[in-house]
């Protein structure tokens, strides 16, 4: 259920995955029952291919990786995350469209993906 430059993200490669990575790191936090989470993945999959090599995007399942969902406070699905240096710097609840993922990431990417041709 992802795209070829959509990551896995797990309890057991987080921290060297996420909170070590040279790059902001945008989480899609989802489960398998969830009906807008299935919604979202096109979209993340989209955003993915668009940041490739700027941004690393990736997806944890809840229901696979509860340690690092309870360490961050998931109560809501989907949830994105935008780590940067190792610390959450932006958050979204909730469904929301490509264009919503791609202000969140422009202000912390070099080349914003509007200005690509």
């Amino acid at each position: 259920m992802a795209g070829a430059n959509t990551l896995t993200f797990t309890d057991a490669n987080w921290e060297a995955d996420v909170l070590n990575s040279d790059t902001p790191v945008l989480v899609d936090f989802w489960a398998e029952w969830c009906g807008p989470c299935r919604m979202m993945s096109p979209t993340v999959d989209a955003i993915a291919e668009a940041y490739n090599g700027r941004v690393k995007v990736g997806k944890l399942n809840v229901d696979e990786n509860g340690a690092t969902s309870m360490r961050y406070n998931i109560r809501g699905i989907p949830t994105m995350l935008l780590f940067k240096g190792g610390q959450v710097v932006e958050q979204k609840v909730g469904a929301c469209g490509k264009t919503d993922l791609q202000k969140m990431l422009d202000t912390y990417v070099a080349t914003p993906a509007s200005k690509l041709a």
